[in-house]
């Protein structure tokens, strides 16, 4: 028999249903597959499926979810409980909502989320992120000062200088800690410019014991002099108090010279100044498994490989890549399969599609059938070079829209009916001989990951 709080949280997703008509899929994801474990004192928990739930029904739909727990349950704290699936056990985190809670005396503006844990080390940033760890244990009071790091957009910047930030909370509470972007100072220094507040300006960031300065780049422009002046004494008197000062940036100082007054662009070069570069193959891979650890996904491997393999430019794609997967499975309740993954990259990165040539495969077939170029083309009637061969006839066929007697001139000039004969020798063989089976498989793995 259903509790009344289960049946009071239908009478919910009846509301939430109607507000988002039109919009099925939203419902589906976000709220559908969600359940009411109980409703004590108040307090209502509710089961959800991920992470990913839990943080866009935080961002996006709470005020609806809110607005409706109220006018059906009264009022409530709301408490989550997160399932998610990890080595074929179920892990239960909770996470809990208070409208109550006070809100603290001082705002960091740092994401919880953003801590050295979660921030995957690879080629590409490895040496940022030994500094950063310094500069996050000794902070104000080591050679890295300022810390500025540099990089295309979505590579990892915000991850890292927040990181720093959250270390030093976490480690020394005493320190005041701000996070600011670059645009938001400016709206700051104007507005309090306008208000006739410039002291009280100045005087709130000469506060901060660890300053972060998201896309410092948006301080360039000889419009803004008054601002980077401004920020110039602010950053000459945190340096010389001992404070720490980090900022992050879309290339480096040396191509702000023409937009920065040269005294402050100067301060940005007395510190460490490095580069988070592209992630390479392996970094894209961990980042794409850790986000499935955290969400409790599995993703078969040869999908984790098409991703990594095709989404190259930043870690936001990624991450991006992974939570439309979940919803698109969620919604649809189907499985995160090669198909899936390829419809829903197409509409996040561009995929090039590299042609396969015959000779990119008989690159592949050798390799794996443990021969070399020549003897493949040769008239030789070894068994282990004609089962090459023929595997490299097939495999052209199947893998390029030449035809039977391109094939045939391309691999060692053979006729028309040599390459049919290759072509049902090889049908029969995949039948039968599991060693023949096990290496053209192994060569259409190579062409397939050379695409």
């Amino acid at each position: 028999m259903k509790q009344q709080y289960e049946t009071q949280w239908e009478q919910c997703l009846d509301i939430i249903r109607d507000n988002l008509v039109g919009n099925e899929e939203a419902y589906n994801a976000y709220f559908a597959h969600n359940k009411v474990l109980s409703f004590t004192n108040g307090k209502l928990v509710m089961q959800i499926p991920s992470h990913f739930v839990y943080e866009r029904l935080e961002s996006e739909y709470f005020d609806l979810l809110k607005k409706t727990l109220q006018r059906v349950y009264g009022p409530i704290t709301l408490g989550y409980q997160i399932e998610v699936a990890q080595n074929d056990s179920v892990k239960a985190e909770a996470q809990e909502r208070n409208e109550t809670k006070k809100e603290a005396d001082f705002d960091s503006h740092l994401n919880p989320y953003c801590r050295f844990q979660t921030f995957c080390q690879g080629k590409s940033n490895e040496l940022a992120l030994s500094a950063a760890l310094t500069v996050a244990q000794k902070p104000g009071n080591n050679a890295f000062n300022p810390f500025f790091i540099f990089g295309a957009s979505g590579v990892g910047k915000t991850h890292l200088a927040q990181a720093i930030g959250l270390y030093v909370q976490e480690h020394q509470p005493e320190k005041r800690v701000l996070y600011v972007p670059a645009h938001l100072f400016k709206i700051q220094y104007t507005d309090a410019v306008r208000n006739n507040q410039h002291n009280d300006f100045i005087n709130f960031y000469r506060s901060i014991d660890v300053l972060i300065v998201d896309d410092i780049q948006e301080f360039a422009g000889k419009n803004l002099v008054a601002t980077q002046n401004t920020f110039f004494h602010i950053f000459n008197y945190l340096h010389t108090a001992g404070k720490q000062l980090i900022m992050t940036c879309d290339r480096p100082p040396v191509e702000l010279a023409e937009d920065l007054i040269p005294r402050l662009l100067t301060r940005f070069k007395w510190g460490f100044i490095g580069e988070i570069e592209h992630p390479d193959y392996d970094l894209r891979k961990n980042i794409l498994l850790g986000k499935c650890e955290k969400e409790g996904l599995q993703i078969d491997a040869d999908v984790i490989d098409y991703i990594a393999h095709n989404a190259t430019d930043n870690v936001r794609d990624l991450e991006g890549i992974i939570n439309s997967l979940l919803a698109h499975s969620i919604a649809f309740n189907r499985p995160i399969d090669q198909e899936l993954a390829s419809r829903v990259m197409r509409m996040i990165v561009k995929i090039e599609q590299k042609v396969i040539t015959c000779e990119a495969i008989l690159q592949a077939v050798v390799s794996t059938f443990g021969i070399d170029m020549k003897s493949i083309n040769s008239k030789s009637r070894k068994r282990e070079i004609v089962l090459a061969r023929q595997a490299a006839m097939s495999l052209c066929k199947k893998y390029t829209t030449q035809s039977v007697s391109r094939i045939g001139q391309v691999v060692g000039n053979r006729d028309h009916a040599t390459v049919l004969h290759a072509l049902k020798n090889v049908e029969d063989l995949l039948d039968t001989d599991a060693e023949f089976k096990e290496k053209f498989e192994t060569a259409e793995q190579k062409i397939a990951a050379s695409k």
